[in-house]
């Protein structure tokens, strides 16, 4: 779905929301909206106009919700944003969100299109929750990665990847772990409509949860309660 149509579905009352190249955002109606399109690699450019928008909100529209639409391959792989530190600029972006979080803005974040890497770490990951359509593709890192990060053979982790969420792609898995909260069908803009009164504590995560009650990650909650409480 391009994410003209998508756009047509959410606001079918319209909406003011502007593209330019790989990038689109403006106003729908009582909700901002911030994307990507064409599986656009995240660079320091983009990533940094991403976030100076998050904070233009913030700034201008106080508490007014944010959707993320999202459609990335991941951190662009260029030695120029390399060099002038694009981990840096995709921490900023990940730090305004939070800081638009806990400033009263109800962020949704739905992949659309691909959702990959750092591209889908710092924009959806950062948000209240995350959702997706039918036919996105979501993964962090792909098995051969893996296995050259990692240094597990490639064998082993398809092994692993054939009973644990944790070690397979795909919107079903992130849907078992808890990173991403359901999938959109039907009636789009009635899906944002109840995603949006669906509030969560801005300081609560609750994916742990959901992915022990899923079945996807099964000791994250009882290892970070363990945590906190010898930190305690």
């Amino acid at each position: 779905m391009t994410p003209e149509n998508l756009l047509s579905h959410l606001f079918p009352n319209g909406h003011d929301v502007t593209f330019d190249g790989e990038y689109f955002a403006g106003p729908a109606g009582e909700v901002s909206v911030i994307g990507t399109r064409d599986r656009a690699a995240i660079g320091a450019a983009l990533s940094f106009r991403m976030a100076g928008e998050v904070l233009r909100i913030c700034r201008e529209h106080p508490g007014r919700p944010i959707l993320l639409l999202v459609d990335t391959l991941g951190q662009k792989m260029s030695r120029r944003d390399e060099t002038i530190c694009l981990n840096a600029y995709i921490a900023h972006l990940a730090k305004c969100l939070d800081v638009a979080r806990r400033r009263g803005h109800r962020i949704i974040g739905l992949v659309y299109g691909e959702a990959v890497s750092a591209g889908f770490l710092s924009s959806s990951m950062l948000a209240d929750a995350c959702y997706a359509l039918p036919g996105a593709e979501v993964k962090v890192m792909n098995l051969p990665a893996m296995s050259r990060v990692t240094k597990i053979p490639l064998e082993r982790l398809e092994e692993l990847s054939t009973t644990s969420a944790v070690f397979a792609p795909g919107v079903a898995n992130y849907i078992a772990m808890g990173a991403v909260r359901g999938v959109w069908e039907g009636d789009l803009a009635r899906c944002l409509q109840d995603a949006l009164a669906d509030h969560d504590d801005p300081d609560t995560d609750r994916r742990r949860e959901d992915g022990e009650a899923r079945g996807g990650r099964t000791l994250a909650r009882r290892v970070s309660a363990h945590v906190r409480g010898d930190a305690a």
